[in-house]
C-alpha cells in the first residue's frame, strides 16, 4: 500500500466478497486504504478462469478488470484492442483458444466489482504479530522486507551477516504464500501407504509420517492416522500431512494416486491442516524402518529441499528433491543459470534446508556457461581438504599409543571412500577424539583433524542444470569433466528448451518442436547427449523419467552416486512451456505417456557390469505403443505447428517418430 497514491485503485483477486473480505483483509491494509481513500476494487480470476476452461490463467481478466477501474483508455477501445491482440497471438492455436480468451477479456469487464472502503477503518490500531518477534532475525529483517518490495529501505549493516555471500539454509518455509485454490485432502481409508504422493511433489508439500501411539494421543484435533502396513512399521501409525500454505495446488499427487485417496478440495476449508504439517515435522526423527532402496522408504527420508519456487507441477523438483532425501546431509550442489538456479537460489528465500542435526546440501550457483568448472572446483577443493584429512589421520596412526584413538582412526582410513561407512566410523572417530588427552605435537593433530571434522564423511557432489546448459552453452565444459574420471555426479533436467529465459530451442529439442528461434518446427533431430558420454566408456550414464517408472529412476541415482567416476543422468522433465493438454497437474502422466508412446526411452550403462563380463547396457523402456502422433499432438509446442504450417508439420512429425524408432533400435542392439 505504501506506493499506491491517494484516491488511486487497488485491484484484489480472491473469492472473497464483502464481510467476508473485510474480514480478511490486515488492519494495516484497511488502515491505510481508509486514510488514502482509496478505491479498492476485487475479482475472482481464479474461478472464471477454470470456468472458461484457461485453468490457472488469469492475465487476461485481470487486465480487462485493470482497463475498466483505470479508464486509461476508453473500455470499448480497450476491449476492441485486446480482442485484436489475442487474435494476433493465439490464432494458431486454433479458434478454441482464441474465444476463450475473447470470453475471459468480457468477464474480466463484467464481473470487477468496487469494495466499500468505510472511513472507520483509518481510526484502526494494528496489533503487532507475537509470531513476528519469534521469526529468525533473517526473516524479520530481510526476508520479509523483500517480499513486500521493501528491500531499498533495509540497511546495510542487517547483511553483516551474510557479509561472504552466504544465505541462511530453509528460509523458504517462513513464506506460507497461500497460493494454492485447492489442496490434497488424504482418506485414510483408502490409502494404501504407497508413498508416491510425496515422490512426486514438486515441493515436498505432501508426505508420509511414522508416529507412535503417545504421539498420536498428543497430536492436534483433526490429525489422522491409520496403522502402519510393512515389516518393520508395527509399532508406529501412518501418516500424511501437507503443508497447505506451502502447496501450490498442482494436484500432481492426486493425479498419481493409484487408491484416489487424495482429493482437492478448497484451500479455505483446509487452513485448519497446516496445524498438524507443523507438528508432524517437529516430532523426534525416526530410524527409517524399510532403509531407501525402494519408492516407499525413501519418502520417510526428509527432503531437504523444500518449498522451492518452482512452477506449479514442475518437471524439475521431485527429482532433485528425492536426491536430498538419499543423499543430503552430505551434498554439495553447483546449480547452473536456469531453472535450477530460480527456483533454488532466488534471493532472499532458500528452500535448500538441514535436517534435525542441522546437516544439508551446500549449494552454489554459478553462470551459465561454466557450471561444469564450477562444480568440478568444488570437487577439487573437496578432495583436496580429505586428502589432508587423511594424511594428517595416518600420521596420528604413527605418533599415537592410544589404542581407542589408533583403531578408530584405521577403522575411518579403511571406510575412507565409503559414504555410510566413512559416516559411522567418522562420527566414533570424532568423539574419541575430542575425549582423548593428547598433547605436543600428537595433540596439534588431534586438534588439527578436529577442526577439520565436517570432511570426515565422503561428500556426494552435484551438478544441476537443464539441456541448455548440458547440451548447448556449457557442453564443452561438462565434456571435460567426464572425461577425467572424477567421482561427480551429473543431474540434467531435460525439458528440451531454454526453459527459464522463455523456451528457446535448444539442442535437445527435437524435430518439430515449436520453439523460440524454431517458429516453424526444429529441423534437426535431437543430440545424444547419453550416447556421448557412453562413448569414453567409464562415465556411468542413465536417461530416466519418474512418471514412466519411478524405481527405475531411484535405482539410477543409487547406482550413479556408489559409482567411483563421472555419472550423468538425464531425467525428463516436462515443462510449462511444453503447452500441455493434461496441464501441468498430470505432468507425471505426461511423463509416462512420453515413454509409451517410444517418444523417450530408459536405460542405465554401468561400466561395473563389463569387469563381471556383463553387458554394461541395461534397456529399460518396453516396446513402445500407442499413437506417437497423438502424442505429439497433445502439447502446444509440436499442435502449434499443425495449425501453422500443416504441410510442413506432416512431414516434421514423420521424422520425428522415425527419429524416436531410430533410437530405440540403436538401444535395443546395445541391450543385447
Amino acid at each position: 500500500m505504501a506506493d499506491v497514491r491517494e484516491g488511486g485503485s487497488v485491484l484484489i483477486t480472491c473469492d472473497w466478497k464483502g464481510e467476508e473480505l473485510a474480514k480478511h483483509l490486515p488492519v494495516q491494509f484497511k488502515k491505510q486504504a481508509a486514510q488514502k481513500k482509496i478505491h479498492l476494487y476485487a475479482i475472482d480470476s481464479t474461478a472464471i478462469a477454470q470456468e472458461l476452461g484457461l485453468g490457472s490463467r488469469t492475465n487476461t481478466i485481470l487486465q480487462a478488470a485493470f482497463f475498466k477501474i483505470t479508464k486509461v483508455i476508453p473500455i470499448e477501445k480497450a476491449e476492441q484492442y485486446m480482442k485484436e491482440a489475442i487474435k494476433k497471438t493465439y490464432g494458431n492455436k486454433g479458434d478454441k483458444i482464441v474465444n476463450m480468451n475473447y470470453a475471459a477479456v468480457e468477464k474480466g469487464i463484467e464481473l470487477v466489482q468496487e469494495i466499500p472502503v468505510p472511513e472507520e477503518w483509518a481510526k484502526l490500531t494494528d496489533v503487532p504479530s507475537a509470531v513476528d518477534g519469534k521469526l529468525p532475525k533473517w526473516i524479520r529483517n530481510i526476508q520479509i522486507p523483500v517480499n513486500k518490495m521493501e528491500g531499498d529501505k533495509i540497511p546495510v549493516s542487517e547483511f553483516a551477516d551474510a557479509a561472504d555471500g552466504t544465505m541462511p539454509a530453509g528460509t523458504s518455509k517462513y513464506e506460507k504464500r497461500g497460493i494454492a485454490v485447492n489442496v490434497p485432502v488424504w482418506d485414510s481409508s483408502k490409502c494404501v501407504q504407497c508413498n508416491q504422493c510425496s515422490y512426486v511433489c514438486p515441493h515436498a508439500a505432501i508426505r508420509p509420517f511414522l508416529v507412535t501411539a503417545d504421539e498420536t494421543a498428543k497430536a492436534p484435533q483433526g490429525f489422522k492416522v491409520a496403522k502402519a502396513k510393512g515389516s518393520g512399521m508395527e509399532a508406529y501409525q501412518f501418516s500424511i500431512q501437507n503443508a497447505v500454505l506451502d502447496c501450490t495446488g498442482c494436484g500432481s499427487c492426486a493425479k498419481v494416486c493409484p487408491a484416489k485417496a487424495l482429493t482437492m478440495e478448497p484451500l479455505d476449508n483446509h487452513l485448519a491442516d497446516e496445524v498438524g504439517f507443523e507438528y508432524a515435522i517437529a516430532l523426534p526423527a525416526k530410524k527409517n524402518p524399510l532403509g531407501v532402496n525402494t519408492v516407499k522408504g525413501s519418502q520417510f527420508e526428509q527432503p531437504l529441499l523444500e518449498f522451492p519456487g518452482a512452477c506449479p507441477g514442475c518437471g524439475e523438483t521431485p527429482y532433485a528433491k528425492l536426491l536430498t532425501q538419499l543423499f543430503g546431509d552430505r551434498m554439495y550442489i553447483a546449480t547452473a543459470t536456469g531453472c535450477s538456479q530460480v527456483w533454488a537460489t532466488s534471493f532472499p528465500s532458500f528452500p535448500y534446508t538441514t535436517n534435525k542435526k542441522g546437516q544439508g546440501p551446500a549449494v552454489g550457483g554459478s553462470l551459465f556457461e561454466n557450471n561444469a568448472e564450477f562444480g568440478m572446483g568444488i570437487y577439487l577443493a573437496a578432495q583436496r581438504q580429505r586428502m589432508s584429512l587423511l594424511e594428517d589421520t595416518q600420521a596420528l596412526i604413527a605418533k599415537t599409543a592410544d589404542s581407542k584413538v589408533k583403531a578408530a582412526a584405521e577403522a575411518w582410513v579403511n571406510a575412507y571412500d565409503d559414504a555410510e561407512a566413512s559416516k559411522l566410523t567418522g562420527a566414533t572417530y570424532k568423539e574419541i577424539l575430542a575425549a582423548c588427552k593428547a598433547s605436543g605435537e600428537e595433540g596439534e593433530l588431534v586438534a588439527k583433524i578436529l577442526g577439520e571434522a565436517d570432511q570426515l564423511t565422503k561428500k556426494s557432489i552435484w551438478f544441476f542444470g537443464g539441456d541448455g546448459w548440458a547440451y548447448d552453452i556449457g557442453y564443452g565444459g561438462l565434456d571435460h569433466v567426464i572425461a577425467s574420471g572424477a567421482d561427480v555426479n551429473i543431474m540434467v533436467f531435460d525439458t528440451e528448451v531454454y526453459s527459464n529465459t522463455g523456451g528457446q530451442a535448444s539442442k535437445a529439442t527435437p524435430t518439430g518442436a515449436v520453439a523460440e528461434f524454431a517458429a516453424a518446427g526444429k529441423r534437426t533431430k535431437k543430440k545424444d547427449l547419453g550416447m556421448m558420454a557412453m562413448s569414453y566408456g567409464d562415465v556411468y550414464v542413465a536417461q530416466v523419467a519418474m512418471g514412466a517408472n519411478q524405481s527405475q529412476f531411484l535405482k539410477a541415482v543409487l547406482e550413479a552416486e556408489s559409482y567411483h567416476g563421472p555419472s550423468i543422468i538425464i531425467a525428463y522433465a516436462p515443462c510449462i512451456n511444453h503447452g500441455l493438454r493434461c496441464g501441468m497437474s498430470d505432468v507425471q502422466g505426461e511423463i509416462k505417456r512420453a515413454v509409451e508412446v517410444g517418444y523417450w526411452q530408459l536405460y542405465r550403462y554401468n561400466p561395473l557390469l563389463i569387469e563381471k563380463g556383463k553387458n554394461p547396457f541395461q534397456l529399460d523402456s518396453k516396446e513402445p505403443a500407442g499413437d506417437f502422433q497423438a502424442f505429439l499432438k497433445g502439447e502446444v509446442r509440436y499442435s502449434s505447428l499443425e495449425r501453422s504450417f500443416p504441410e510442413e508439420a506432416v512431414k516434421l512429425f514423420a521424422k520425428t517418430e522415425k527419429e524416436a524408432k531410430a533410437r530405440y533400435a540403436k538401444y535395443q542392439a546395445l541391450a543385447k
